[in-house]
């Protein structure tokens, strides 16, 4: 596994000025995928992690956004150890400040794209912005079923709903994989 960054100022930071870090990550299932790995992320900073298939990519972005305890390693954001906060606390955090872009879309079935954002923008208290869907090429597609769209339409409509809420940090796993050129370089 492999790391890449871009961004901001490569200069040390304080804890404080860091908006997620990982400690000594490790993690395994039948075998260790990886072990001791360290993360800072900067506020305007992304990060781009690249690997082979079944390296722990996924993993190492399921343990960073809070839905995977690690074998051992602490994950901060804004100095507070993630899995050590009341449920509550973290739920917040999820709900606010960290967005998920999933290999899967996970859209809800049964519903119009409309209103796969709309509940996004009512769980975060945001408004949904209408360049946002004019950018990912969505507008035609709002009003119809998630089920009838193509698996391109449902990326963007699973980008859209991450994108909605605003949040501090958005973790993406391989969220171009279903997008025409022109639209990941705009997603991107």
């Amino acid at each position: 596994m492999q790391k890449t960054h871009s961004g901001t100022s490569s200069a040390p930071s304080s804890a404080k000025e860091l908006l997620i870090e990982a400690k000594a990550l490790s993690h395994a299932f039948d075998y260790t995928l990886f072990e001791n790995i360290d993360i800072a992320i900067r506020p305007g900073e992304s990060i781009a992690i690249l690997g082979i298939s079944g390296s722990g990519k996924s993993t190492l972005l399921h343990i960073l956004s809070t839905l995977l305890k690690p074998d051992s390693g602490h994950v901060l954001y804004n100095g507070a150890d993630m899995y050590t906060l009341p449920d509550k606390k973290l739920l917040e955090i999820r709900r606010r400040d960290i967005g998920i872009i999933f290999q899967s879309h996970y859209l809800f079935k049964g519903f119009s794209a409309q209103e796969n954002l709309e509940i996004s923008s009512r769980i975060s208290d945001k408004k949904i912005d209408s360049e946002l869907i004019k950018k990912l090429k969505i507008e035609d597609t709002m009003h119809k079923n998630v089920s009838l769209l193509s698996g391109g339409q449902q990326q963007r409509v699973s980008i859209a709903r991450v994108l909605v809420k605003k949040p501090k940090l958005i973790f993406a796993d391989e969220p171009t994989g279903n997008l025409d050129r022109e639209t990941a370089y705009e997603v991107i």
